[in-house]
């Protein structure tokens, strides 16, 4: 989920950029610093809105930059359990697909794709239901429900998202409106 959330930090001004308009330095340091980072409480921070107030200018001895209080606007992005998501498959692999869902990627185990049995087609890079003849490629669009997050504020490749299809309303757009239109016939 996105949210706005006001933050704040300490901004260091190296000398070679103090003559430069200060609001614009300012705001390049943080998204430089900030964007793609990930905190575990926060989550992903995706971008700096906007800077709201810029406190007085602190000098530390042997230090030619000027240091900063800042406070700025910022949107984050975080997943939450439960959370349901729309998403793309940018990979399939043996073991499921992920799927992009907003700045993240999230991974849908094969065992949470379908009640089905599930096949690895690597000729054809996809995955399919056996019984249903239902597959998934990349580049389909699908809902999911996120039910595993683990944020890893070192190193964000490193963080995992689970995601599940094996519910209602679940599943690639076009399974979803099949079974809407199987259950609006019967």
């Amino acid at each position: 989920m996105y949210f706005k959330t006001r933050l704040i930090n300490t901004v260091r001004v190296p000398p070679d950029l103090l003559g430069c308009e200060l609001d614009l330095v300012i705001k390049d340091l943080l998204c430089e610093s900030l964007e793609g980072r990930i905190n575990k409480k926060l989550g992903m921070i995706v971008v700096i809105i906007n800077l709201v107030e810029i406190g007085e200018g602190k000098i530390l001895t042997g230090d030619g930059g000027i240091y900063y209080e800042t406070t700025f606007d910022a949107l984050v992005y975080r997943p939450q359990i439960q959370e349901l998501v729309k998403g793309r498959v940018v990979e399939i692999v043996n073991f499921g697909a992920f799927v992009e869902i907003g700045p993240m990627d999230g991974l849908v185990h094969v065992s949470q794709i379908s009640d089905d049995f599930i096949s690895y087609d690597e000729k054809n890079g996809r995955l399919v239901c056996r019984e249903s003849n239902r597959a998934i490629s990349v580049g389909d669009g699908l809902m999911a429900r996120i039910v595993a997050v683990s944020l890893n504020e070192t190193d964000p490749g490193e963080s995992k998202i689970g995601l599940t299809m094996r519910q209602p309303a679940l599943g690639k757009f076009e399974w979803i409106e099949e079974d809407r239109r199987r259950a609006e016939s019967d």
